[in-house]
């Protein structure tokens, strides 16, 4: 069989794979805190037809090796993570972290690693406790879930470095509790688990530890908490619509290349007649 027909046929799946994440992308144009992939490809090992004859000096000189390619195949799908933008909504309760870091979230408060999360749109359930849309809990500077809201807090605000000022029933103010916010090295090796979650792996920290910190730390990087806005998708629709052009005149190409290999084959085949 021709090599050209396994090659298209490798290239017809890279750029599936491509039309994929960029659907993916354009999707969660709108969803808060979403990062945007994007696909790298790389070559696949090349066939060596002939070796390299090194040079002679004054006698011969060098011929270069001649090798087929032999298709392509996707070398990463890399997570984006830069900056969104910011959308404003003045509720007390939407945060921004203006730079690196992570909202720290958990299931309950038995689970060991928490979760992590760009996305600040937090609510106050019937307990008072800080929680995510989906019911998660926020947590504080220790990696534990933030302790709910006394009855006696009439008001309160979050401040840049994640502490909760609250206003008492008797007129006074309290610093309360820290929201807690992680930095991790690598954060392209953070494990995407759906509803703006991410899960720590071993290439996200060195051996996989979550070690929780402050916002607005200059020491360990972390970005300062802007409330009353959130954080947009990055997804750029002019990219998105761009790469998904390229990506449907590649998977066009390798299509025709599958059917002219197609037609060299008959070629062949009517040769016995």
């Amino acid at each position: 069989m021709l090599r050209s027909m396994y090659s298209g046929v490798s290239g017809m799946r890279g750029f599936q794979t491509k039309l994929d994440v960029i659907g993916n992308n354009i999707a969660n144009v709108n969803t808060v805190g979403f990062k945007a992939g994007r696909v790298m490809f790389k070559d696949i090992m090349s066939q060596t037809v002939s070796g390299v004859t090194a040079p002679e000096e004054g006698e011969s000189g060098g011929i270069n090796a001649k090798q087929i390619g032999l298709g392509v195949s996707i070398g990463s799908i890399d997570t984006l993570h830069t900056g969104g933008s910011a959308m404003t909504t003045n509720n007390p309760l939407d945060l921004r972290i203006d730079g690196d870091g992570f909202f720290l979230v958990k299931l309950s408060p038995d689970q060991d690693v928490a979760f992590l999360t760009r996305a600040g749109d937090f609510h106050l359930d019937a307990s008072r406790q800080l929680v995510t849309s989906d019911g998660l809990l926020v947590c504080d500077a220790g990696g534990e879930p933030l302790a709910a809201l006394g009855e006696d807090v009439t008001a309160f605000s979050i401040s840049a470095d994640g502490t909760i000022v609250q206003k008492m029933s008797d007129g006074t103010t309290e610093a309360g509790a820290q929201i807690g916010v992680a930095k991790v090295s690598n954060p392209e090796g953070l494990e995407k688990i759906g509803g703006n979650l991410y899960r720590m792996t071993l290439n996200a920290h060195a051996e996989g530890e979550l070690v929780p910190t402050t916002a607005n730390n200059a020491e360990d990087g972390t970005g300062a908490i802007v409330a009353g806005q959130l954080e947009m998708s990055n997804v750029d629709l002019t990219g998105e619509f761009t790469e998904m052009i390229v990506a449907q005149r590649g998977f066009q190409a390798n299509s025709r290349i599958i059917t002219t290999s197609d037609e060299v084959l008959q070629e062949v085949v009517n040769l016995k007649r």
